[in-house]
């Protein structure tokens, strides 16, 4: 049976064309371009995973709550970027329990990004249940003790704090002497390589180890410094330009804490100018304003004795 088609006649051309005619599909389709990467994709990319919202909510928490340069963390620590920004809280509030401010905190991050993405459990707690044990630290000098040395936070319990611990007190640092917040910066220090060779350069000048133990007692300080930068100039200067006996250092080791020239050498020309000598302990103890004074009144003496 043959089909018939039923064609519709052609509309002549001044016709108009009829309403709501019957569109033929597309046989044919463009493709869309594709969408350019951005700098906040580019960044979700980064994080792997993370989404746009969530990092810049790490960034801004870093900055504005710690007060972190966020671009000095991630170039310095890259794990910051995967990290959830649960996880950098809870670093934060683990310091804060401790009584860490969080100012105090953004130091200690911008000091050591790698602290961002630690665990507060296995990281952290040692080191403060060392200082809150073994070292005697009381709870209420934990925060001088962190803030005065963050470096505390990065060390090795067994391996540094420990060692320069059970040292420092054979040496003496017991009793009225133990380790305070104000010295715990003395426990970061090697053993073998900071602590014993200043000890024996004290006694090469000529001090006993009992003198030099009481020097060290008396100012824990001189353990800080350094042999070339700080005791080899001083001790120079103390003989070569002063003229002066290093037995003076046993009563005055605080000579070392002085600046060589901020301090020792403009009051030691003062002296030589007018023609006066002072025990180091006169000398350097007393503040810019109290040398003056004590300068003058040394000069109207002589006008007083005749009158």
């Amino acid at each position: 049976m043959a089909l018939r088609l039923q064609l519709s006649p052609i509309p002549p051309p001044s016709a108009k064309p009829p309403k709501n005619p019957i569109l033929k599909p597309r046989t044919a389709f463009t493709p869309l371009r594709p969408l350019y990467p951005t700098v906040l994709s580019s960044s979700t990319t980064a994080v792997g995973g993370d989404s746009g919202l969530r990092f810049r909510e790490k960034l801004l928490y870093l900055e504005h709550d710690l007060g972190v340069d966020s671009s000095k963390a991630l170039s310095l620590n890259p794990a910051v970027r995967a990290a959830p920004l649960s996880s950098l809280r809870s670093v934060a509030d683990f310091l804060a329990s401790f009584g860490l401010r969080p100012a105090d905190s953004g130091r200690i991050f911008s000091m050591y990004p790698h602290l961002l993405t630690s665990d507060p459990a296995a990281d952290l707690r040692p080191v403060f249940d060392f200082l809150l044990g073994l070292a005697a630290i009381p709870s209420a000098d934990i925060r001088k003790a962190v803030v005065r040395c963050p470096r505390l936070l990065v060390c090795s319990v067994p391996g540094q704090l420990q060692p320069a611990l059970y040292f420092l007190r054979r040496l003496g640092f017991v009793g009225q002497h133990r380790i305070t917040c104000q010295t715990t910066v003395l426990l970061v220090s090697s053993v073998e390589g900071t602590l014993i060779p200043k000890l024996d350069y004290l006694q090469s000048l000529g001090f006993s180890y009992r003198e030099t133990k009481k020097m060290v007692l008396r100012s824990p300080g001189l353990l800080t410094f350094s042999i070339e930068n700080n005791f080899r100039p001083k001790v120079e200067f103390l003989v070569g330009e002063m003229g002066r006996e290093l037995s003076e250092l046993k009563e005055f080791p605080q000579y070392f804490s002085c600046s060589l020239e901020g301090k020792i050498k403009p009051r030691h020309r003062m002296l030589v100018e007018n023609g006066f000598s002072l025990p180091l302990s006169e000398m350097l103890k007393v503040s810019d304003g109290e040398f003056r004074k004590r300068l003058v009144e040394m000069r109207l003496r002589p006008v007083g004795e005749k009158l």
